[in-house]
């Protein structure tokens, strides 16, 4: 079955039973400030706390790798243009193309940049349910739609995956093979409009279920979290830890 996948939620390290609340703020300013980052000592101590963070949750280290590969997909990409397009210093030539360091030292930065945040994304927000997210969310004062188009894309981007593969099984069964030819496009098509429509269809009838229960427009929280000792010393020790990545950002010198 196609679905948002919690593999990581299950565990009862320090991490998995942080307060969610916690989390989505370290995660935020954290992503910030590597995203900002210019400078290559603060982005490998960044890289060094997402592997730390890792290692704490007691992730395994090949489905995290996994979820590496499309993010380093895209930096690939930047590898093989950046040093190209980027006008700088020559370091080196492939036959009339000429590779400049600034190029390459950006397609560096980027990498770093990238690994650093998807590790610490998954470390921190992954080791806890995606509803509990939603949940810190709206306590963070979130927007409520915001809120609300996360809620229903968690419990019904399933649905919609299993509509899908009954959509591509039906057509198997018809004995429809995908070829390169404008059949095979048009069936494509064809399945995309019809998952579209029933998507619809399945909204109105979950939106008019919602109605009749009351619904407002908002989501009420029935239950709440608590803040723990260890919660404050441990979002406290993190956020130290980004507002250090901060002042070797201003003060590189000597790095």
């Amino acid at each position: 079955m196609i679905g948002l996948s919690e593999e990581f939620a299950g565990g009862g390290t320090l991490l998995h039973r942080m307060d969610p609340r916690v989390k989505v703020v370290v995660a935020a300013f954290f992503s910030i400030t590597v995203a900002v980052s210019v400078e290559r000592f603060p982005l490998f101590l960044a890289l060094g706390f997402a592997f730390a963070l890792a290692v704490i949750a007691r992730l395994n280290f090949f489905q995290v790798l996994r979820r590496l590969v499309p993010a380093n997909a895209f930096v690939l990409v930047l590898w093989l243009t950046l040093p190209a397009t980027v006008v700088g210093e020559p370091a080196a030539w492939i036959g009339p193309i000429v590779l400049s360091r600034e190029g390459i030292r950006l397609a560096f930065l980027v990498t770093l940049k990238a690994n650093a945040i998807v590790i610490s994304i998954i470390a921190l927000l992954n080791t806890s349910r995606l509803l509990d997210i939603a949940h810190a969310a709206r306590h963070l004062r979130v927007p409520d739609k915001l809120v609300m188009i996360f809620y229903f894309c968690i419990r019904y981007f399933h649905l919609i995956g299993s509509e899908y593969l009954r959509l591509r099984e039906a057509m198997k069964v018809r004995s429809f093979r995908p070829r390169t030819n404008m059949r095979t496009y048009k069936s494509y098509a064809n399945l995309l409009g019809m998952l579209l429509v029933r998507s619809h269809d399945r909204a109105e009838r979950v939106y008019a279920a919602m109605l009749c229960r009351g619904f407002n427009g908002r989501i009420n929280i029935l239950s709440h979290f608590r803040l723990r000792p260890i919660d404050y010393v441990s979002g406290i020790g993190m956020m130290i830890f980004v507002v250090i990545l901060v002042y070797f950002q201003w003060h590189p010198a000597g790095f």
